[in-house]
């Protein structure tokens, strides 16, 4: 009932903030223009990540107080300055550089004040405890990969949020299944917030969460994914959902974000392109054009990670060893049937269109035909009048 209480709180102020948020953006003239990488068709506010962030903040103002929060004071520390990079960046364009420099000083916050690090790999690929200093380049390698994988999906109505609400649920469930208070609440205040703008942001969507929301909710689950990995491994054996395939469960939360990072980043390079040149090679991009709808597009997708997630569930006593390899070749295996469909797709939909009239240049007969004909028109016109 607490924890309901602490959704609902967020839910609510979320609810009631996000349309004066909207007017206000509209008033302002801040948001996305349709054109280039845009798919939506008129200008649509951003930067909703504002009204669930205070959503949450809220929420946990109200309802976290009594949890001994020295454990997560830096990871709020840190959330809060990543939103205002992300604000910052939605506001007045930041360079990469600087939006990953600053990402990286609460990346720092988290591993370094907070302690919140991959520690120990135990066991897998043959390594047990990290060096304190390869701990750290790992950790804030693995927070910065799934903040900016997350950021990267933020393209369509409702998907982002759809992916956030299974994340944050499954991580809320697990903390407060295993008494670790602190972390629940911080999952179900930002969850709430979450299902409150998702509202807003379904097809059609109303707002966007801009970098605002997307680098925000990122960065959040990626350090709460990590502490979810060390407490899990901290566990007895045989403890009640205790995940032996450690890394396994922490990458099926977030396996749809870098399965499609990892392919957009692939196909650019081979292409010769950068990594991060902005085009529609996402997976949502596919799937668009293969006739789907933005919410069609964003419930099958979302669908598809709460399957890995419940794959993950199910197979929970095994090792990464076993784990690991088989979610990777089912998330190749979809992600290369879904070309194929979609290629196929266009091609056909390509043959059926009717083709563009050719434009061949007069030949001399033909022009002479034609000015024959309008000197007969033109005296037709003369003896008319």
């Amino acid at each position: 009932m607490f924890f309901l209480l602490a959704i609902l709180t967020a839910f609510s102020v979320g609810f009631f903030v996000t349309p004066i948020l909207i007017k206000l953006l509209h008033k302002a003239q801040i948001g996305d223009l349709p054109g280039g990488r845009k798919i939506h068709k008129k200008f649509i506010p951003s930067m909703g990540g504002i009204a669930f962030f205070l959503a949450a903040s809220i929420a946990m103002s109200i309802w976290a107080w009594q949890f001994p929060l020295p454990d997560i004071r830096y990871l709020l520390g840190a959330i809060a300055l990543v939103f205002f990079v992300g604000l910052r960046d939605d506001m007045v364009e930041l360079k990469a550089t600087h939006k990953i420099m600053g990402q990286l000083v609460a990346v720092l916050l988290v591993i370094v004040a907070a302690d919140i690090r991959i520690k120990d790999l135990h066991g897998f690929m043959g390594v047990g405890e990290l060096n304190l200093y390869v701990s750290y380049g790992f950790s804030a390698f693995v927070i910065l990969a799934l903040t900016n994988a997350f950021n990267l999906i933020d393209g369509l109505d409702g998907l982002a949020s759809t992916m956030a609400v299974i994340v944050l649920s499954s991580l809320g469930i697990w903390f407060y299944v295993h008494g670790l208070d602190s972390f629940a609440v911080l999952c179900f205040t930002f969850l709430g917030g979450i299902l409150s703008f998702l509202v807003y942001n379904w097809h059609p969507a109303k707002i966007f969460m801009g970098d605002t929301g997307s680098l925000t909710l990122g960065f959040t689950m990626g350090a709460l994914i990590i502490a979810f990995m060390e407490y899990n491994a901290a566990l007895p054996a045989g403890s009640a959902w205790k995940f032996e395939p450690i890394f396994s469960s922490g990458i099926a939360l977030m396996i749809f974000p870098l399965y499609d990072m990892a392919r957009v980043f692939t196909r650019r390079i081979m292409q010769g392109k950068g990594p991060m040149t902005p085009d529609k090679s996402h997976v949502h991009h596919f799937l668009m054009r293969s006739g789907l709808k933005h919410n069609h597009v964003a419930m099958l997708l979302g669908f598809i990670q709460l399957t890995f997630v419940v794959l993950v569930v199910a197979l929970k006593d095994y090792s990464d060893h076993l784990v690991l390899p088989l979610i990777s070749v089912i998330a190749l295996g979809l992600g290369y049937r879904l070309d194929q469909v979609t290629v196929k797709y266009v091609k056909k939909k390509v043959h059926a269109e009717p083709r563009v009239l050719e434009v061949r240049p007069l030949s001399q007969q033909q022009r002479r035909k034609i000015k024959l004909e309008m000197e007969e028109i033109r005296e037709s016109k003369m003896n008319l009048n």
